[in-house]
């Protein structure tokens, strides 16, 4: 098993050599390095090996937020999971695609919780990158399914499975038949649609994309689909959507 390379970055000495401790009791995780405040992360960060960082928020000069996003600006394979005593920055650390949120002062079982998620992610991204490298031909993602991050995980996603998707302002929600709650991920309408990529679904209104297989009926500029949720249809989307209905009526 090859252990994650790991970096605990923290401006607090006691809160550092505990993170660090908790790493060197996990066979999993590898502690290549400890940095007390974001310059010398970033340095270090930079040299390209770390996997996993360990990093505080609120430091000295530039923040941990500060920090993460300049690494994945040109870095998306570093993962992070941020500590803090400060609860209102979870959604900071979700909108950079945090593995996870530990709250200060957190224990060992919150620590193997949140390392054990990286861990996941990791392996799932390392396994992904073989079959890529085994067979270029075949997307990463599989011809009827994909991957999104929801709530510090990976969920997957059945194509066929998908009712409709709302866009929300910063998130949108994928509705699944069968699944009483939708997921919720930071993508765009516009990245979903590429990523469907089938004649079956077709964006109906600015904040909506559609299953056809899932409509029950269509009344004016409203579809019901089979559980009886109401999506409006945007004049600009009319005309495609006639087509595609049109093609489909007896």
């Amino acid at each position: 098993m090859n252990s994650i390379r790991t970096l605990v970055v923290d401006d607090e000495p006691l809160a550092l050599d505990l993170v660090a401790d908790y790493v060197a009791q996990v066979p999993y995780l590898e502690l290549v390095g400890r940095c007390t405040n974001a310059k010398d992360a970033y340095e270090r960060i930079s040299q390209g090996d770390i996997q996993l960082v360990f990093c505080d928020i609120q430091m000295h000069g530039m923040s941990g937020i500060t920090l993460m996003k300049s690494v994945q600006s040109s870095n998306r394979d570093t993962k992070v999971i941020f500590t803090t005593a400060f609860p209102e920055y979870a959604l900071d650390g979700f909108k950079l695609d945090a593995v996870d949120y530990l709250l200060k002062p957190f224990d060992f079982d919150e620590f193997m919780k949140a390392a054990g998620k990286a861990k996941r992610l990791i392996d799932l991204e390392l396994g992904a990158a073989a079959a890529q490298s085994q067979n270029n031909a075949e997307p990463v993602e599989g011809k009827d399914y994909f991957f999104v991050k929801s709530e510090y995980k990976l969920v997957r996603i059945d194509k066929k499975k998908i009712t409709y998707i709302e866009g929300l302002k910063d998130y949108i929600k994928i509705n699944l038949d069968g699944e009483a709650k939708p997921v919720l991920t930071l993508l765009s309408l516009k990245e979903m649609m590429n990523k469907l990529d089938e004649p079956n679904f077709v964006r109906v209104h600015r904040s909506f994309i559609i299953n056809v297989a899932f409509i029950r009926g269509v009344e004016r500029n409203n579809i019901t689909t089979h559980t009886g949720d109401k999506i409006p249809i945007g004049d600009q989307y009319k005309s495609q959507f006639n087509d595609i209905i049109n093609q489909k009526t007896i």
